[in-house]
């Protein structure tokens, strides 16, 4: 019976351990991707859909973080129905606030990083003046004549 349950336990140890990882991993790929799009963009519609996102996950952590609010409110008001337990509820979701709280923060300083670089290509590109290729405005065109008189 004691070799039934270590297994048990084993397995039910390994599969959360599992899908612990596989979370985090999701995780640090979405962020690797948006450093990796940060990195390689150039252009203005490059840097305003990156705006564009970091806009997005602010709005996210802000719903999360009020949530996170809600939660250490209702802890503090209804701490007697936790009992010792309530404590380490209402430290661990106000980490969890001040993280989120600090994603907002973080996520609003990259969006508006990423809108200032985008007016300013903007600004160059309408300040870019037009490439004119002859400036007299004799535009001329070469022609390479390959007819063979000889076979004629």
């Amino acid at each position: 019976m004691s070799i039934k349950l270590r297994k048990y336990f084993l397995v039910l140890h390994l599969l959360s351990l599992l899908v612990a990882c596989a979370q985090l991993s999701q995780l640090e790929v979405q962020d690797a991707g948006s450093r990796k799009l940060a990195q390689n963009a150039k252009t203005y519609s490059d840097h305003d859909q990156l705006a564009n996102h970091y806009e997005d996950v602010a709005k996210a952590m802000a719903i999360k973080a009020a949530e996170k609010k809600q939660a250490l409110q209702h802890y503090e008001d209804k701490s007697q129905y936790y009992g010792r337990g309530g404590q380490d509820f209402q430290s661990h979701t106000s980490a969890n606030l001040r993280y989120y709280e600090q994603a907002v923060k973080e996520a609003q300083k990259q969006a508006h990083f990423h809108r200032k670089v985008a007016a300013e290509l903007l600004q160059r590109e309408y300040a870019k003046p037009a490439e004119i290729p002859d400036q007299q405005g004799n535009h001329t065109i070469e022609t390479k004549n390959e007819s063979n008189t000889n076979n004629l």
